[in-house]
């Protein structure tokens, strides 16, 4: 199943600016869902931002926040977003029915949120290397567990390139002055 653009919603779960110090690949993760993020909003994918309990880890990541200046941010006491409530209620309202989902922890919130997400019928993408944890194995075993649970493994370019579908149209022109140029060589990691 392609990902598009007007089925998607790209939800980015707990990249807290208290917790990324001791996450392995943090840095790396909020770049590539900065990116990409920058990317949907241009094409006016909806972006989804989540915190659990900010009082202790943080806000957000600044850096992140500042690469989607069109997010929606939900506080969360669930481990699962889609146990919340309003969250749930306004995702069904969306009519999105495809979540491409990274952040952090991996094993914990990113894990029970996608679990959520099947459960409830929607289609969900796992953005590999925007997906985090303390320690890379437990980033591993959560990717492993989601795949085996429905999920599909994605990196970031294959989701913007499959928003975009062709090249020959002002949105692919917008996004590639922008965002597409040759970046920085990036180590991907798909754990």
């Amino acid at each position: 199943m392609r990902v598009t653009s007007k089925q998607s919603l790209l939800l980015i779960v707990d990249l807290q600016a208290g917790l990324l110090p001791v996450i392995n690949g943090g840095d790396q993760a909020v770049a590539e869902a900065a990116w990409l993020g920058g990317i949907a909003g241009t094409l006016g994918v909806p972006v989804w931002v989540t915190e659990q309990y900010p009082q202790g880890l943080g806000g957000s990541e600044p850096r992140l926040l500042e690469a989607l200046p069109g997010h929606r941010l939900w506080r969360k006491v669930h481990f699962n977003a889609h146990a919340e409530p309003d969250f749930a209620a306004a995702l069904e309202a969306s009519g999105k029915r495809q979540i491409v989902l990274c952040g952090s922890e991996a094993h914990i919130c990113v894990l029970q949120t996608g679990l959520g997400l099947l459960e409830a019928g929607y289609e969900v993408y796992w953005l590999s290397e925007a997906t985090v944890s303390r320690r890379a194995e437990e980033a591993r075993l959560a990717r492993e567990r989601m795949i085996r649970a429905g999920a599909t493994p994605v990196s970031a370019d294959m989701v913007a390139y499959e928003w975009l579908e062709r090249c020959d149209e002002e949105p692919f022109r917008q996004v590639h002055r922008r965002y597409l140029k040759p970046r920085s060589a990036r180590p991907l990691r798909f754990f």
